[in-house]
Parts: structure tokens; sequence; C-alpha cells
């Protein structure tokens, strides 16, 4: 008698690697668009925590400062990131004001979407409102 072979054809695996390919085509845009966010909401992180050194700052100083390492950072400029995604700075700062930058260290698509993240001493988040990358959470 003949035994009854056990076992996938060909055929068989090849619809199931068309399927996976078809699942991974799918989920892997969705992917870069969450770790993207993630990257923006360090950069977001970094800024505000500067915003809120520099006032501690200005509070026992009586001016906002440029060196980062007066607000506790390793370094007193390009102050890197948790991931090292985004760079910080402190380009401009005098008793009345401050401005706080993070920029996009990789080149990849992020770079031509949320390349700058900036504060001010008032508070203001930039860039403009066409290109807001701090309330946009859709990109």
């Amino acid at each position: 008698m003949r035994k009854k072979m056990k076992g996938v054809t060909l055929l068989e695996l090849m619809i199931v690697v068309v399927i996976v390919s078809i699942l991974a085509a799918i989920a892997y845009p969705s992917y870069r668009q969450y770790v993207a966010k993630a990257k923006r909401n360090e950069a977001k992180a970094g800024l505000l925590q500067i915003a809120t050194l520099q006032e501690r700052f200005y509070l026992q100083n009586n001016t906002y400062t440029t060196d980062l390492t007066n607000l506790g950072f390793a370094v007193a400029t390009d102050a890197p990131s948790e991931s090292g995604t985004y760079v910080f700075r402190v380009p401009n700062a005098n008793a009345n004001t401050f401005d706080a930058v993070a920029t996009y260290q990789n080149t990849d698509d992020e770079l031509g979407k949320c390349a700058t993240l900036t504060i001010n001493g008032q508070q203001i988040k930039g860039p403009g409102p066409y290109n807001d990358c701090w309330t946009n959470t859709r990109r």
C-alpha cells in the first residue's frame, strides 16, 4: 500500500510568502511613521526641558544662557538627544529671551518634514503654522 505523504507543496509555500510580503508592504510605512513621530516627541521633550531649565537659570542669574552646560548638559552646544536623532543648541540668549533649536541629524524622509523644531523665551514653538511639527500627529 502506498503511504500518504505529509508536507507542504511549493505552491502553498509561495502563497504564504506572497501573503506575508503584502502584509509587510502595508505595515512598514505605518511603522516608519510611528518611529518618526517618536523621534519628534523626543525632540519636543528636549526643547521643553531646555525651556524649563532656562527659566530656572533666569531666576538665579537674571539672564538666559547659550551655554548648555549651565543648564546641566554635558556639552556647551550641540547636545545630542537621547537617541542621537536630534541635536539641541541655544543660538541666541540675552536678558530678555532665548531661542532653542532641535535639528534633525539623519538624511531620510523626516528631514523634509520636521528637520528643525524651535522654542523661545515666550514659549512660542516653531516652525510656523504651515509646517507645525509640534501639534500635527498625522505625519
